[in-house]
């Protein structure tokens, strides 16, 4: 049967044929009149019918291309999430794959976030079973009759929320807004603090100059004061090398420095690495010397106790500390030694961090900010204004006489820097931050070695705080320095903080959407934690792409700060944990081509009994690199309580959802996958 002809389809196309060829016959006469001629054409139609009929003709192969159009949007964006769920159930199995055998002892921590998530899985059953039966609209109640045994315990469950869980739950939330508003305002009267000093320019000012003299030219070496440099080290075979190399190329007069390498380690084959290089600079002429440890006890501290109590250490003023991963600039120690002249009650020069690898990956861009933060405006404020901060552990100079006046190094914490730092303030000596002399170093570019080094970073403080309060407190410091040191420096940053970060974002926020009677203000979730972020990525504003991240995954870390933090607070076993920040030896280009630059001439000038010495030293260097231990296979991990928080988080978006409560919902739902990217291990550094 043949197809009835288009009438309809054959008259329109006549008159687009009869339009166009009219069209090309009536040329306008100037360019006013064309522009007339198709405003006429195109704006405004002979006819409401013709219009009407222009419509009706196109309407079906516009709406087709219309549907097309989002038809090809549908598949792709549902092709994009197939693809990243594939992955990512992927990398998932891949990860169980790869778990190391065995089970690993459960925190209490951990148990408790199991039971809050079974508790969080049966409360969105029991809410998803109310949605369908329409309770949600309708809520049951005793008062009426009811019939259905389900529909009385859901009743009852009402009254029970609302007479007695919620008031509980709003008065905890009330309390940690209350301290989140602490702290927030402490974050904003800091970066007051900072924009202060930038604008008047203020910085410490030194009374003395090293910087035009030159050793070679006969200067006069009796005003340059003896320095001794401690380079600790433990197992460190990634960067020994660049931290030595960078130290012993000081632009300081050699018969006034002397380098201790205070090695740690128990690999036989790093212990004769760290020889060869110490022998190697040995030869060149540098002051250096390499210390082991036989009993290795007290960590870093007990390394530098046991190296300060050498005898020769009474003919140096001042000692300068570098870890391993650190590299110097040539003028580090004239950029430094020169603010203590003049000033005998200064203790401690503090500069600042550099970071080789901050753009290396996520991770790394991440902690960029947070320390860009730290050093640009805590340790520089509190450095100007209350002469105190938190010695950093390295990249400082201190005077001799300070440390031994405070009792020296003590490994009773795993912060040894910070312990020695309050001592020092509470015996009345002064520190001094250089925001502008930087030392370069590493960050960590794995999660599990970043989450190490900041589970003992917060564990420590706790243990401090707890051993040195009653010394704070009989102290002859003034009272503000008491306060200062007690409700701010301990109390509000290295207590509250992670313990809000944690109970209002992971715990709180969840049972609200189970307990609606209790309210989490938007502006709680969203607005002040967005404007405390802009606060913290301030100093760094080429990490401004970064702030959605960057709270996100500073909520997610809440987890480990606020577990060391309880662990140190209440001496639980992992509080102790010392474990070296894992390196991988990077160095900028610009120190490398400074060392060499920087290398003494008598190198070119050595013997040849020198060279060959030199020479089978780097033979034995290169067969000890070719034949170094394998050592444990790198992997990924699973991290089980950020993906047991996933759960919970995501189970509580889920019922979000169904309340249609907006900005919590999508809170939930980007924190959660947050919490599941790094539980799967996806961010920091990958291992195929």
């Amino acid at each position: 049967m043949s197809r009835p002809p288009n009438h309809e389809f054959q008259e329109w196309w006549n008159k687009q044929r009869s339009k166009e060829t009219a069209d090309d016959s009536a040329a306008p006469s100037s360019a006013a009149e064309s522009l007339r001629f198709l405003s006429v054409d195109v704006l405004a139609p002979a006819s409401p019918a013709a219009a009407a009929e222009k419509d009706r003709s196109r309407s079906a192969r516009q709406l087709s291309w219309i549907y097309l159009l989002k038809l090809h949007k549908i598949a792709h964006s549902f092709a994009f999430l197939t693809g990243g769920c594939v992955t990512l159930v992927r990398t998932a199995n891949r990860r169980i794959a790869t778990a190391p055998a065995g089970n690993r002892a459960e925190s209490k921590l951990y148990r408790i976030i199991k039971v809050f998530l079974a508790l969080s899985v049966f409360l969105l059953a029991c809410e998803l079973v109310a949605y369908f039966k329409g309770w949600h609209f309708s809520p049951p109640s005793l008062e009426s009759e009811i019939e259905d045994s389900v529909e009385y315990v859901y009743a009852k469950w009402l009254k029970i929320r609302a007479d007695y869980l919620a008031p509980l739950l709003q008065n905890l939330t009330n309390v940690c807004i209350v301290l989140f508003l602490i702290q927030s305002v402490d974050r904003f009267v800091l970066v007051l603090g900072c924009l202060y000093i930038k604008i008047r320019g203020l910085r410490p000012v030194a009374e003395t100059d090293y910087s035009g003299d030159d050793e070679k030219e006969g200067a006069d070496l009796e005003r340059y004061p003896m320095v001794l440099v401690q380079i600790p080290m433990c197992n460190e075979r990634e960067v020994y090398q660049q931290s030595i190399g960078a130290v012993c190329v000081q632009d300081w007069p050699k018969a006034r420095m002397l380098v201790q390498v205070l090695d740690d380690s128990d690999d036989t084959d790093v212990q004769n690495l760290i020889k060869a290089e110490v022998q190697k600079w040995q030869l060149r002429g540098v002051n250096i010397i390499y210390r082991h440890r036989l009993i290795r006890t007290g960590y870093k501290a007990g390394n530098l106790r046991s190296a300060m109590s050498c005898d020769y250490v009474k003919n140096y003023e001042f000692v300068a500390i570098f870890d391993a991963d650190f590299q110097p600039g040539p003028d580090f120690l004239k950029k430094t030694i020169p603010y203590f002249k003049g000033k005998d009650d200064l203790a401690l020069v503090q500069t600042r961090w550099g970071f080789v690898n901050k753009d290396e990956n996520l991770l790394t861009r991440l902690q960029h900010i947070n320390l860009a933060f730290h050093f640009e405006v805590e340790q520089q404020v509190n450095g100007w204004f209350i002469n105190f901060f938190g010695f950093n552990g390295t990249a400082g100079v201190w005077r001799i006489k300070a440390l031994e006046d405070c009792g020296g190094w003590l490994d009773r914490t795993t912060v040894e820097d910070m312990d020695i730092a309050v001592r020092a303030h509470l015996c009345g000596w002064k520190f001094i931050y250089l925001n502008d002399v930087q030392c370069l170093c590493e960050l960590p570019e794995s999660y599990e070695a970043y989450k190490k080094q900041q589970h003992r970073w917060h564990s420590g403080p706790m243990q401090l705080f707890r051993l040195c309060f009653w010394d704070v407190v009989h102290s002859k410091v003034s009272f503000l320095k008491k306060v200062n040191l007690i409700f701010l420096f301990f109390l509000l940053r290295k207590l509250i903080l992670p313990f809000y970060s944690f109970t209002l974002f992971c715990i709180i926020l969840p049972l609200t959407m189970f307990l609606p009677e209790a309210q989490l203000p938007a502006w709680v979730v969203c607005y002040i934690p967005g404007l405390v972020s802009i606060l913290n990525i301030l100093p760094s504003p080429q990490s401004f792409p970064f702030i959605v991240p960057y709270l996100l995954f500073e909520n997610t870390m809440s987890v480990t700060k606020f577990n060391a933090m309880i662990s140190g607070l209440f001496q639980l076993g992992s509080s102790y944990e010392w474990i070296v920040t894992k390196k991988l030896g990077r160095s900028s280009e610009a120190d490398l081509l400074s060392i060499v630059e920087n290398e003494p001439a008598t190198l070119h000038r050595s013997s040849s009994m020198q060279r060959s010495s030199s020479e089978s030293g780097l033979a034995e260097l290169n067969k000890l690199e070719m034949t170094k231990k394998s050592g444990k296979k790198k992997r990924n991990r699973l991290y089980r309580k950020e993906l047991a928080l996933a759960l919970i988080l995501l189970t509580a978006s889920v019922r979000s959802l169904m309340s249609a409560q907006g900005i919590h919902f999508y809170f939930l739902l980007f924190q959660g996958i947050t919490f599941l990217g790094v539980g799967l291990d996806l961010i920091g550094e990958q291992v195929s």
